[in-house]
């Protein structure tokens, strides 16, 4: 029937093909019509869609996760049915970020008044952020992946959009370590208590949210022109590196071959 669907909704999908007019054998089925679209870093496997936990059941997932848990980080339970935890999130982010020019960093007071250091200043400026350092975040069960990248980005002062940004899922499969993006409508806290303390077992990570093509009309004028800044030092730094490296090739050369003057042969 030829029907396509965007991957986030394919396990929601529910075919019935069979009054379809033509040869079956002419059409093609509804699972080769679903075709995923993967990028080089991201595992998506079909999740079935499963009930959700009673209380009862949370409250013995949480008693048998602080007994595992030993950096004094466990869940606790509330009378609601909520929890809260702490989760770690890896920052392995390979472009820049934007930021505001000239600003001091968030103090605990900024944090606790709320105080949106960013909006005090329309001066902008790009930088890397740390690869790979960690962060950690105090959320809820009802804490979405959405409000958790928002959450790091107001941590680290970021402007841009929080649409340029994914939360993956790390797990180990099979002797290999995979990726899995998350929709923004998960929930980490329930992951994190569903894998267990263990980070070698699941942990998340924000990376850019790769569509396969970088999305250039998502930035604006000023973050284009630093990247170009950017890429021009890159630029430079390489050339002086070759130039350094084959300067000292040519020191060598000519070492050798004023040590080779005046020997027989």
């Amino acid at each position: 029937c030829k029907f396509t669907c965007h991957p986030e909704c394919r396990s929601l999908i529910r075919l019935d093909c069979s009054q379809q007019e033509g040869s079956s054998r002419d059409r093609p089925s509804p699972e080769s019509t679903l075709t995923l679209t993967f990028s080089q870093n991201v595992c998506k496997p079909v999740e079935e869609t499963q009930r959700p936990p009673t209380l009862q059941e949370i409250k013995q997932k949480i008693d048998s996760y602080n007994t595992r848990e030993k950096n004094c980080l466990g869940m606790k339970l509330s009378e609601d049915g909520t929890y809260t935890g702490f989760i770690k999130v890896h920052l392995k982010l390979r472009r820049p970020v934007t930021v505001p020019a000239g600003i001091r960093p968030q103090s605990i007071y900024d944090a606790i008044k709320e105080v949106n250091l960013a909006a005090t200043t329309d001066k902008r400026t790009s930088f890397y952020l740390p690869l790979d350092a960690i962060k950690q975040l105090h959320i809820s069960s009802t804490t979405t992946v959405s409000e958790v990248i928002q959450g790091l980005l107001k941590k680290f002062m970021v402007v841009d959009n929080p649409q340029k940004f994914a939360l993956f899922k790390r797990i180990h499969k099979d002797g290999q370590v995979l990726f899995q993006k998350l929709s923004i409508a998960d929930r980490p806290l329930y992951l994190r208590l569903l894998a267990g303390p263990d980070t070698e077992v699941l942990s998340f990570v924000l990376k850019e949210n790769e569509t396969g093509e970088v999305e250039w009309d998502a930035f604006s004028i000023p973050e284009l022109q630093n990247f170009l800044t950017i890429l021009e030092k890159e630029e430079q730094d390489k050339i002086q590196q070759v130039q350094k490296k084959y300067d000292k090739f040519r020191q060598k050369l000519e070492e050798a071959l004023r040590e080779s003057q005046g020997k027989p042969g």
